[in-house]
């Protein structure tokens, strides 16, 4: 898989999951039965990807809410490219989605009969969203054995900031937003940087996504096209 085919979709898995409201957080909660569809498109506006998630189980560990997700992936005429699942996980005042999110399905498909490490820091949310914030970075590290050879991913999420609020609407209907803005930079073999804007909905979770290159131009987007709970 191109490194441009990469980039475009890390990111897009671990951050477009769009669950109903529960106590524990207002805008990553989790209610198992829980369904959400997210539609990737590239620069030219084309269908890339259709993923739908779904909250499978939930339970309490340590004081923590932590819900099961599992992700299907599709491309545009309806068949399935790979599967996976991970965690988030709630602690009140913070949602923590897992590291491993930040690889895409596509790549741990192409990787999956091979032996790999994934390792880094959770992409964290807290419940008070307020524009002016300032948002943890996140990175993430991938290691992968290729017949004894050694190949290393790293993904690294910096400058995180609440910039806005935006009224955004998608053909699952209309949210109010707060705006996320980041930086990534993505290692493998040679290095590409871009930026992103997210749209998070209280109750919904993202329901936007578009990432940028360094002049500026949209390479990649994401809609939430469907979601129920």
């Amino acid at each position: 898989m191109k490194t441009k085919l990469l980039f475009t979709f890390i990111l897009t898995f671990c951050s477009a999951l769009s669950f109903g409201q529960s106590q524990c957080s207002d805008y990553y909660p989790f209610s198992e039965g829980t369904t959400s569809q997210i539609t990737t498109y590239d620069r030219r506006g084309r269908t890339a990807a259709i993923v739908d998630y779904t909250v499978t189980q939930v339970s309490n560990t340590g004081g923590s809410e932590v819900a099961a997700m599992q992700s299907v992936v599709k491309d545009e005429d309806g068949e399935t490219i790979a599967e996976t699942t991970f965690d988030i996980i709630c602690s009140g005042e913070t949602v923590a989605i897992d590291s491993k999110s930040l690889i895409s399905p596509q790549l741990f498909e192409q990787y999956q009969s091979m032996e790999y490490e994934v390792s880094g820091t959770n992409i964290e949310f807290p419940n008070n969203l307020q524009v002016g914030q300032t948002l943890p970075d996140a990175d993430m590290q991938m290691r992968i054995n290729m017949a004894g050879i050694n190949m290393n991913m790293n993904v690294g999420i910096t400058d995180r900031r609440v910039t806005n609020l935006e009224s955004v609407t998608t053909p699952a209907g209309t949210f109010n937003c707060f705006v996320i803005e980041y930086t990534m930079d993505m290692r493998m073999g040679m290095s590409r940087t871009g930026t992103s804007k997210q749209w998070i909905a209280e109750g919904v979770g993202m329901v936007k996504q578009e990432d940028y290159n360094r002049s500026g131009r949209v390479t990649s987007s994401s809609l939430l096209t469907a979601f129920s709970n």
